[in-house]
């Protein structure tokens, strides 16, 4: 019995061996799902990205039409910041218009087709009239830029306008 107590004791202390086979496995298993969930994430990555690429008609589209707002020589000429503030902007802004919207350009004339034409102006001129004189700051005019196209595409039809252009600004 003694011998017995002995070898007992004597396998607890010795570590039991476990098998380099088994270790290996495990190991290859776990880096094989470190490996898949990287890659889900690196492609969910690149999709997202890709998904918002299409999304921007400023990448790849048709040559576009350009149409200037308002009077071909002036341009347009709006009171800002509300009826007291006896200020006035005077803009001249051409709109790169998508060809293939039937219903916004007459494609052969080069000109908006009139009831479009009218709703453009009506958006463009209430957009400008709202806007506080502080966001008619130069380092703004890119944002300003960005919230009317999205105005007007959300009138016209999403990729109505292609972008957005100001040749002149004179706030007075």
């Amino acid at each position: 019995m003694a011998d017995e107590e002995k070898e007992v004791e004597a396998s607890a202390e010795q570590p039991k061996k476990k098998s380099p086979i088994i270790l290996i496995v495990v190991l290859v298993i776990v880096g094989l799902v470190l490996a898949v969930g990287i890659s889900t994430f690196v492609m969910k990555q690149m999709m997202a990205d890709a998904n918002e690429e299409d999304f921007d008609e400023n990448k790849h589209h048709d040559p576009g039409i350009f149409l200037k707002l308002g009077d071909p020589k002036e341009g347009i000429l709006v009171n800002v910041g509300g009826p007291r503030a006896g200020k006035y902007l005077k803009a001249g802004i051409v709109l790169e218009m998508n060809p293939s919207k039937k219903s916004v350009v007459n494609e052969e004339t080069k000109t908006f087709n009139p009831d479009a034409e009218i709703r453009v102006m009506d958006i463009t001129t209430q957009f400008l009239r709202t806007i506080p004189i502080e966001d008619f700051d130069a380092q703004k005019q890119a944002e300003l830029k960005k919230q009317l196209k999205e105005s007007l595409n959300a009138e016209l039809g999403n990729g109505a306008v292609y972008d957005i252009y100001i040749t002149s600004f004179l706030l007075q």
